[in-house]
């Protein structure tokens, strides 16, 4: 319901921080060590993404990092999306190297059904703060957040699913790990490959968390309690996905899973492996 507050423009003696959507003004001490972060890690992802040549998963979680960069200085970011999309990536070359015979989906699946779905996500989010923010009406405005709403909603769904499908694979494929390829035994028994897993598994469930936290938060309607808590906001909504970007860039695939490297897929293409599976054959996407 519009309020006294409506037509401000800034923080005036009159227009009172507290009237505001969050109610608060932003720690600049933590939005700053928060860039600085991300703005590392986006370094650290876009000399990496080249040297390793993992270009489709250096792109996403280059452009991850620069949108929480944005994010902190203009409003909240939908980087999430990047980084998951960066987490269902590696499911087709975990299927590849471990054997497809043991997945539900042909391993190039996993790619096109959960980026597909992640992108829609992205375009509801992106077009429901856009009519939110600049809708002249409430009718409006409340169309735009439950589209916003709708989209986290969705994510959470995908998050689940690939979650499901992961769980699934893995099992299946640990129930035969005796009949694994020499090579996939040996990354399983690498601390490297081990350390990538923990970072994955750790930043699939920090996406998860923030993607949850974001739907309590948008449920209860702008300036909502949720919303005005800065402390929740600075653990649930930044620390979490710090977590899952450092994890993201510390156990990079490409020296920690280096089945994902796009020169793996061409030795395989030139027959240099021992692949009889077309689907085998690795690729930088």
């Amino acid at each position: 319901m519009p309020g006294p507050y409506d037509e401000c423009l800034e923080v005036t003696d009159f227009c009172v921080v507290e009237a505001t959507t969050y109610g608060y003004r932003p720690n600049l001490a933590v939005t700053i060590f928060f860039i600085a972060i991300f703005g590392v890690c986006m370094g650290l992802q876009l000399f990496q993404g080249i040297r390793w040549r993992t270009w489709f998963y250096g792109s996403v979680m280059t452009l991850g990092c620069l949108g929480e960069v944005v994010g902190k200085l203009i409003t909240n970011a939908l980087s999430q999306s990047f980084f998951a999309a960066a987490v269902y990536l590696t499911l087709k070359h975990v299927v590849l190297t471990f054997g497809p015979e043991h997945s539900r989906l042909p391993p190039k699946w996993y790619t096109w059904i959960f980026i597909s779905c992640d992108l829609l996500s992205l375009i509801m989010q992106g077009a429901g703060g856009g009519i939110a923010a600049s809708a002249e009406g409430e009718t409006t405005q409340d169309i735009g957040s439950n589209l916003m709403l709708a989209g986290i909603v969705w994510q959470v769904i995908t998050l689940l699913i690939f979650a499901g499908l992961a769980a699934d694979f893995v099992f299946r494929a640990s129930r035969a790990r005796s009949n694994l390829p020499l090579a996939a035994s040996e990354l399983l028994r690498s601390t490297k490959f081990r350390l990538f897993a923990i970072g994955l598994v750790t930043a699939y469930v920090t996406i998860t968390i923030r993607c949850t936290y974001r739907i309590a938060e948008l449920a209860g309607g702008w300036g909502n309690d949720i919303m005005q808590n800065e402390v929740e906001f600075i653990i649930l909504e930044g620390a979490v996905i710090v977590i899952a970007v450092l994890c993201q860039t510390a156990f990079h695939p490409g020296y920690c899973f280096p089945q994902m490297q796009l020169q793996h897929g061409a030795a395989a293409a030139k027959g240099e492996k021992n692949i009889s599976d077309p689907e085998m054959m690795h690729t930088s996407v």
